[in-house]
């Protein structure tokens, strides 16, 4: 029977494996673990990587915490009830190689005590300078995941995406999208309960295999001290997007959660060149261009 014990246990083993295999495939670092308790309630397991071979920091986090939602979650959420269940896995990697893409992926599950419950999550990649064909592969391989569950979803969460992660004081998008949803249920999928949450678990197994792919031709590409400016540029504004939109930070932060974990996505380190611009028809230019929404990525 599927229950939200059971849910956060397979979210929790998906954890395991995606660190497992992200170990081997940096060759160097190892994650430290830190598992931690909710004052209001539950807890989670975070585990983050530093100075590795590939990846300068990631993290990948586990929670599964229980409580009552504040006035405003409420609110948001148009709801008078107050206990509530949140699960979910959360990624951040950021590499050392400006030209391998930073890379998020969110998958969690949350429900009330009034029955109120639903699925969201999705990913998505930032990179630090566009390389059209690897785009192309990554949303390839997203349709592929999200045709095998339900034909219309690919279309209708990469819209949700481009949307979603949109900077809108920079009126650019934070990197070539991917998928985002919430709010999955029976009623707007035509899928069973147990079939968004398999539909949940392929996203997250989805993981290792698409970075594998993003990384296999980058990661020993040759860089300058102004790629990686760029790098730090590029980080800026990943922050400036988590820090005033991302709507996990801000129901952390609403719910009194652990502050390391939620802010695990913030880059190592990161630059606010003031009134930075590349030169014409520059790689960071031809990346800023294609900083936009509704590119047809798999058509290319």
């Amino acid at each position: 029977m599927l229950d939200k014990h059971s849910i956060a246990a397979q979210y929790q083993q998906i954890q395991n494996t995606i660190c497992q295999s992200l170990q081997l495939l940096d060759g160097a670092a190892v994650f430290e673990e830190e598992n931690w308790q909710r004052t209001g309630g539950g807890g989670g397991c975070s585990r983050v990587m530093q100075s590795g071979n590939l990846i300068e920091k990631g993290g990948v986090n586990f929670s599964a915490v229980h409580g009552y939602l504040p006035d405003a979650i409420k609110k948001s959420f148009n709801t008078d009830n107050d206990d509530f269940f949140a699960t979910g896995i959360s990624i951040v990697l950021h590499p050392h190689n400006p030209w391998v893409p930073i890379i998020h992926m969110n998958i969690r599950y949350f429900e009330m005590d009034n029955g109120l419950k639903w699925f969201g999550g999705g990913i998505d990649v930032t990179p630090h300078y566009v390389i059209p064909k690897d785009a192309s592969t990554f949303h390839q391989h997203l349709q592929a995941v999200c045709n095998a569950h339900q034909k219309t979803f690919y279309t209708k969460f990469k819209a949700w995406a481009d949307d979603y992660f949109y900077i809108k004081h920079r009126n650019e998008t934070r990197g070539i999208g991917g998928i985002f949803y919430d709010r999955l249920t029976p009623e707007n999928t035509d899928l069973s309960w147990a079939g968004i949450f398999e539909f949940s678990k392929a996203i997250g197994n989805s993981f290792i295999p698409i970075y594998k792919n993003l990384v296999a031709q980058t990661r020993n590409l040759a860089f300058t001290p102004q790629q990686k400016q760029w790098q730090y540029q590029r980080r800026s504004r990943y922050a400036e997007f988590n820090l005033v939109y991302d709507s996990g930070t801000k129901f952390g932060l609403e719910t009194d959660g652990r502050i390391e974990s939620i802010l695990m996505s913030m880059p190592p380190m990161a630059a606010w060149v003031y009134n930075y611009k590349p030169l014409p028809n520059s790689n960071e230019a031809n990346t800023m261009d294609l900083l936009r929404k509704g590119i047809d990525w798999v058509g290319n």
